[in-house]
């Protein structure tokens, strides 16, 4: 019997990434990249995706199961609608599902990236063997997803598990999406930027190693940055670290309360920072749960699919929704 094959695609604000999958399996058998040229606007980036799409796959899409598409949120997967993308230009409820199957003739199927990473955590990576899965990125933001009982966790919507984006600080700074005081823009790779710039202005690390890694220029001060001083032993920089974990720790407890997981798996590139993130994450949560039996045998760990988490993610959306519609037809 000749296996289905999946195509997973990552529609970012910088790059589009395909890749295609032989079977039931999380390795892909090929990828590719190209620039979004988000700016040319949706037509143009629409037709990347077809290209890239097509360039994994076998000529005419020959043995296709479907496609799986991760793209920026909000948006509606039931409808595989894209209701808003601050990082696409124009890209206001673009009717994402309906174009591609138009143009490539085989399903399609849209999640956002928080959604599908927990999915591709939960079947292939760390979290293999649990059924009820809090997933978190912490990178630029923050999101979330969430299995519960083997099922993906979406709400009405499909809108649900904006965990970046609950109160942490009352009037607190504000958040990309508007609001002031999210968590979001309290703990992101972003915020933990931000924070060091205002500090380093204030007069304040004038021997921290951030300086010497951005050149001494004020402006190239990104978490990314402060996330190498501090890996590399600056004092200063891990207090910004330490500070965003236990910010995600206090909000991860109200979460341990509200959804009760087996497993709590964090990706996103704040995570790869590790025990100065980890360690202060979980002292907030044995802090601030009112009971131990919420996070006592519950890890929290790293994600482990790494930069692949996204293909991957929408590869195992395409494998759970048109999966059983392929075999069925061989």
């Amino acid at each position: 019997m000749i296996a289905p094959i999946f195509i997973g695609v990552d529609i970012g604000g910088t790059s589009v990434r395909a890749a295609r999958f032989d079977g039931y399996t999380h390795t892909p058998t090929t990828k590719t990249k190209a620039p979004t040229l988000a700016a040319k606007g949706v037509e143009t980036v629409l037709e990347r995706v077809e290209k890239s799409i097509r360039e994994v796959a076998p000529p005419n899409l020959a043995g296709v199961a479907g496609v799986g598409v991760i793209a920026p949120g909000p948006l509606d997967p039931f409808l595989g609608v894209v209701l808003a993308a601050p990082n696409l230009p124009g890209w206001a409820n673009t009717p994402v599902k309906k174009i591609l199957e138009e143009r490539l003739s085989v399903p399609v199927f849209l999640g956002n990236d928080a959604n599908l990473a927990a999915l591709a955590e939960w079947k292939f990576g760390a979290a293999r063997g649990h059924h009820d899965v809090l997933y978190l990125t912490i990178s630029t933001g923050i999101g979330g997803g969430l299995i519960s009982r083997g099922e993906m966790l979406l709400g009405a919507r499909g809108l649900s598990l904006e965990v970046g984006h609950i109160l942490a600080v009352p009037d607190g700074p504000l958040c990309g999406c508007g609001q002031r005081g999210h968590l979001e823009a309290v703990a992101s790779g972003t915020a933990i930027g931000r924070n060091a710039q205002a500090r380093l202005k204030a007069g304040d690390g004038d021997n921290s190693k951030i300086w010497e890694l951005a050149g001494g220029e004020l402006d190239k001060v990104t978490g990314a940055l402060v996330g190498e001083a501090a890996l590399a032993g600056d004092e200063f920089a891990q207090g910004f670290i330490t500070e965003a974990g236990r910010f995600i720790g206090r909000a991860l407890a109200d979460f341990l309360h509200l959804f009760n997981p087996s497993i709590v798996v964090c990706g996103g590139g704040v995570s790869l920072l590790g025990d100065i993130l980890f360690n202060p994450m979980r002292e907030a949560v044995r802090k601030y749960a009112m009971n131990e039996f919420y996070w006592k045998n519950v890890p929290i760990v790293p994600a482990a699919l790494g930069d692949d988490a996204g293909l991957v993610g929408a590869g195992a959306l395409v494998m759970e929704e048109a999966g059983s519609k392929a075999e069925e037809a061989i």
